[in-house]
């Protein structure tokens, strides 16, 4: 059914602002859930074309989930679902923060969360898998790419930079392909050369919004990776360099950032209001998105022709393995860490089954695992203290 504009922005609109409502587990379990939903429930784009906004997110600095609202938005609506799908995805989680972001400076300490993510975890480990071995389908074009895919998880979980990793299975399904135009025409390397010192910083400077939103700024135009880094760079530049926070409000900072839904960035927006009340909080969230919103409007224009050159068509199917392979070894790492007893490899089990078997959305079942695991640590308090 054709929908006119106005019909696909509101649909943009809709889902973007759900999403950001309910979009738990990290990154990787956003892009996971994003792909359920615009490719096989709504049908906005198929697979390839999502592989290949997917790979571009990889390419460029900032926060890759976000970065998907935002390129699918512009997909299915154009620059004003640029706008709104990136807007609708992050505002949710910014209001929420903001909200707990209060709590913890009138109260002094953060929510029990930790009993909701015990059952959240699990599930969102077997959607991350489920949409690995989805796109796996349309990604892995014989042995070669399969090997370079493997690669990339061997090199991801021996703690190589995740760009680094882009890169170099990128440029080998290239080279791999169309060696001999290379080696005819010469090749040309690009390197990427990012630092988090772009910005001179006083220690024990004063605070001031200009400077909160100039941070912020440099860290959402600068910043790969996944909230590790981004708690490596907070730390050096709030607690090192300015002395505004304490290594405990900043890992609080970061705790909520990770335990709201919609993009882990928003921890910039509780260490605004820690620093600066509304304003701090507004001028921190601004700073660190908006280097995405131009990033991903510069890159719009550029990913067809990517596609549509034999030579660097391949070096995209290379970054799109890659990033299948970093979303596998996240998925690794997190079944190591949450998949530890009975009740958390059960929950895994069944998830896997309701998935697969009855298609059910990934949405209400991460929110069904959180709801049991509020249970069965309310379960387990009361054997406690009837035991007692």
């Amino acid at each position: 059914m054709n929908l006119s504009k106005s019909q696909r922005i509101r649909e943009v609109a809709a889902y973007f602002l759900k999403l950001g409502l309910t979009a738990f587990g990290g990154p990787a379990a956003h892009i996971a859930m994003m792909r359920e939903e615009v490719v096989k429930r709504r049908n906005w784009m198929d697979d390839r074309q999502y592989l290949d906004l997917l790979g571009a997110t990889q390419l460029i600095p900032g926060p890759n989930s976000t970065e998907m609202a935002i390129f699918i938005g512009f997909f299915r609506a154009g620059c004003v679902g640029l706008i709104l799908g990136g807007l609708c995805f992050i505002l949710p989680a910014a209001v929420m923060v903001t909200v707990l972001a209060w709590l913890y400076v009138r109260f002094g300490q953060l929510p029990e969360v930790g009993s909701f993510f015990y059952g959240m975890t699990p599930v969102i480990v077997v959607i991350i898998l489920q949409a690995v071995f989805e796109l796996s389908k349309h990604t892995v074009k014989g042995p070669f790419i399969a090997s370079v895919g493997i690669a990339s998880i061997v090199l991801f979980l021996s703690g190589l930079n995740p760009v680094l990793i882009l890169l170099v299975c990128g440029l080998l399904v290239l080279s791999s392909r169309y060696y001999r135009r290379l080696r005819n025409k010469g090749t040309q390397a690009w390197a990427f050369f990012l630092s988090g010192g772009t910005l001179s910083i006083v220690s024990g400077t004063s605070f001031s919004l200009p400077l909160l939103f100039l941070i912020f700024l440099k860290i959402g135009a600068v910043l790969f990776g996944s909230g590790y880094v981004l708690l490596a760079f907070l730390r050096a530049d709030f607690v090192e360099n300015l002395r505004w926070l304490t290594d405990k409000q900043l890992i609080d900072a970061v705790a909520i950032g990770q335990a709201t839904p919609g993009p882990v960035f928003t921890t910039a927006t509780f260490i605004g209001f820690l620093l600066g009340g509304i304003p701090g909080a507004l001028v921190a969230t601004l700073g660190i998105f908006l280097p995405s919103f131009l990033f991903v409007a510069v890159m719009n224009p550029i990913i067809p022709r990517l596609r549509h050159s034999p030579i660097l068509s391949g070096f995209l199917d290379g970054v799109n393995i890659a990033s299948l392979g970093l979303m596998a070894g996240v998925a690794w790492q997190l079944c190591r860490s949450s998949l530890i007893d009975p009740f958390s490899v059960t929950t895994a089990i069944i998830s896997l089954w309701l998935l697969f078997q009855r298609k059910i959305n990934s949405t209400w079942l991460i929110l069904a695992g959180g709801m049991m695991g509020l249970l069965s640590s309310v379960i387990l308090a009361l054997a406690y203290h009837v035991s007692r």
